[in-house]
């Protein structure tokens, strides 16, 4: 009614308000605003949900050019490496590698054109070569010197090696080798072995059936003192067969002809003197006995053969007196 119009205004918001169908158009847009709210609200948070991690990107951004190819690779030769060694090939490929260098540095003039061994005497130049690793493919730019070294002294025969690479293509090799000694048995098991008991190689070739026999346990790395002990009284050593170290204490003589000597665990030096003087003196080697007991230090007992006690018995029963006869 008035100037500002105050009147007007509450009549029309009467109005409607009291319009039924204008309070159910109202009505129906509310809810529905109140709906895309929501859903807006949904979206921004699944948005935010799968966002990436902020590293993840910074990564991306300064991965090198090439990356993905190199990681690839890398997985590749992994799973070859993985294949080769759980199908027990790692030999085969190393040796196959070794074989590719080696062919490359010959190509260029490194071969090995000639080798010079001092020292052999039982042992051959192949032999040497293949313990030390050397064969026909070997150059001499890859052979490794201290390597075959070490192989060589690995080897019984050899107690020290030296290996020179003389380029272009020379080789030297000096080695020192062990000298056999005797001829070891142990178990049935016979083996050739150098003074200080190494065991060289089994008792295969006859160029050792010379050497002295020794039998025992414990016998290879005593034996050297022993026999030079011997050596003293040559009427004795001269008619050894074996020596047999017996319960890792003592020794025993086995003579040629079969008699077994026991000696004593102490003074063993004054036992040979005494064996070696009666066997001077009354040719005590060569009676019909089959042992000489020494173990006592009082005296030396000796056991008859089995025809020699036989003959003694009867010579016995002969020398007995015979009873007279009733009066």
């Amino acid at each position: 009614m008035d100037g500002g119009g105050r009147l007007s205004r509450s009549l029309s918001r009467t109005r409607s308000q009291s319009n039924p169908q204008t309070r159910v158009a109202s009505a129906i847009q509310r809810p529905r605003a109140r709906g895309q709210a929501s859903t807006r609200r949904a979206n921004v948070t699944s948005v935010s949900r799968y966002e990436e991690p902020h590293w993840i990107a910074v990564l991306e951004r300064r991965r090198p050019r090439g990356f993905g190819l190199a990681a690839t690779a890398v997985v590749l030769i992994g799973a070859i490496v993985m294949g080769v060694t759980k199908g027990g090939h790692t030999e085969d490929v190393l040796g196959a590698l070794s074989d590719t260098r080696n062919a490359a540095a010959n190509a260029i003039g490194f071969r090995i054109t000639s080798v010079g061994i001092t020292g052999r005497k039982q042992l051959t130049q192949d032999e040497i070569l293949a313990v030390g690793g050397v064969n026909g493919r070997s150059s001499l730019l890859f052979l490794d010197a201290a390597s075959a070294r070490d192989k060589l002294k690995a080897d019984p025969w050899i107690s020290d090696a030296t290996v020179q690479k003389l380029y272009p293509g020379r080789l030297q090799i000096d080695i020192t080798e062990r000298l056999p000694f005797a001829l070891w048995q142990e178990n049935g098991r016979v083996s050739v072995i150098a003074a200080d008991g190494t065991v060289l190689e089994p008792y295969v070739a006859r160029r050792f059936v010379s050497l002295p026999l020794v039998v025992g346990k414990g016998a290879e790395t005593r034996a050297k003192d022993f026999l030079s002990l011997l050596g003293q009284y040559p009427q004795v050593r001269s008619q050894v067969k074996a020596i047999v170290f017996v319960g890792e204490r003592r020794w025993n003589l086995r003579l040629a002809d079969g008699i077994d000597v026991r000696l004593p665990e102490a003074d063993v030096e004054k036992a040979l003197a005494t064996l070696s003087k009666m066997d001077k003196e009354t040719g005590l080697f060569s009676r019909d006995i089959t042992a000489i007991d020494m173990r006592l230090p009082d005296r030396l007992t000796v056991r008859l053969s089995e025809d020699a006690a036989k003959a003694r018995n009867d010579l016995l029963k002969d020398k007995k007196p015979k009873k007279a006869g009733n009066a």
